[in-house]
């Protein structure tokens, strides 16, 4: 890798973790200028009131927000897409850290492990990530979006979420989780595309050329538009159904994945990998995967490292490994079998609270 291709990329890193930076905060900001307003006996934003467009830190979060997109923008026109995208993950982290020290929301024992495999699959993504760019101007753009790969690619892309929006999205779409996430998701992989190619216009024209002319930067900026309303529509849609510690991971997990098929197959990054560093980008994203999902997943248990050993302690007393093996009869093996559950079902109850999500046909829902 050449001097100028090493400054890109660690242009694009930089940007990339500082817009998870940015937008991490923003939440905390916004948040906290919610609370301001609910102690003032204001209304919330989504209720029906405006109170909080007066608040100075709901708006200072909603800047910080943009200066953190727009960052994230910026990284797509220097660094990989199979780099940036995944990096994403880490506001959510900035988000549940910030919030455990300024808003006084507990972090368990679970999210903080989830924490830690954020950081370390983040950071071996970041050391087997492809570094070079194939696309550096819009007309290398232009031939690549003429592959007959990616054209299939894209075509099957459409056709799929047509068939999910008008077929499958009005049947199932509120009792499965997954139908609005995968509408999301796949139609994501084709923004980050756009994205890629309009911060590659953006980089050309602050450099002195024409771009403002060509069609394929226009082209691009209409697709764009079109992609991240939908994405917004469905992704809004599955929260507003489907509790947000189930949609956030799925949801990171197909939109991540489908960004790196398609940047696979439009940039072609992974052929010039060798074998470890690919075993070590995955790895990395399955590593981040994990994280996301114990970090989110597991948020309403109120379970710390001191009840660890009195749970221990707990599970032990239905061991019976020091006991000699008997043979029972059918029916006392299974009279013993149901006052082992009912027992354990107990002790469950008086250490882990209840969930404020309540269940319904399989799916939790607020």
């Amino acid at each position: 890798m050449d001097a100028a291709n090493r400054s890109d990329f660690y242009i694009g890193l930089a940007l990339a973790v500082s817009s998870t930076i940015f937008i991490g905060g923003s939440f905390i900001l916004k948040k906290k200028g919610l609370l301001r307003l609910a102690k003032k006996g204001s209304t919330r934003a989504g209720q029906g009131g405006y109170a909080y467009l007066k608040e100075w830190l709901w708006w200072s979060g909603l800047i910080l927000m943009g200066i953190g997109e727009a960052a994230n923008f910026a990284a797509y026109a220097f660094a990989p897409a199979t780099l940036v995208t995944p990096l994403g993950a880490l506001s959510v982290l900035v988000s549940a850290v910030l919030s455990s020290y300024f808003l006084s929301e507990r972090l368990n024992i679970h999210g903080k492990v989830g924490c830690l495999l954020c950081i370390f699959g983040s950071t071996v993504m970041v050391l087997h990530a492809p570094k070079e760019e194939e696309v550096a101007s819009l007309t290398a753009m232009a031939e690549k979006l003429k592959d007959p790969g990616f054209i299939a690619f894209a075509v099957c892309i459409v056709v799929s979420s047509l068939a999910l929006i008008f077929f499958v999205a009005p049947r199932y779409g509120q009792k499965n989780v997954l139908v609005y996430i995968l509408i999301c998701s796949v139609i994501g992989s084709l923004s980050v595309s756009c994205v890629k190619g309009l911060g590659i216009g953006i980089k050309e024209l602050f450099a002195g050329k024409a771009v403002l002319k060509e069609p394929l930067f226009w082209a691009l900026l209409i697709c764009l538009v079109i992609c991240i309303s939908i994405q917004i529509s469905y992704l809004n849609k599955a929260l507003d159904i489907f509790n947000t510690s189930i949609v956030t991971p799925i949801y990171y997990v197909f939109f991540t994945t489908s960004v790196m098929a398609c940047s696979a197959i439009l940039f072609k990054e992974w052929l010039q990998m060798s074998a470890d560093g690919a075993a070590g980008t995955v790895s990395g994203f399955l590593t981040i995967i994990i994280g996301i999902f114990l970090l989110h997943a597991f948020k309403d248990i109120n379970f710390k490292m001191d009840s660890l050993p009195l749970f221990l302690h707990l599970g032990s007393q239905n061991r019976t490994w020091n006991q000699p093996y008997i043979a029972l009869p059918n029916d006392e093996r299974t009279t013993l079998i149901d006052e082992s559950k009912l027992t354990k079902k107990r002790n469950a109850k008086s250490f882990f609270p209840e969930s404020s999500d309540k269940k319904s046909n399989g799916t939790f829902i607020t």
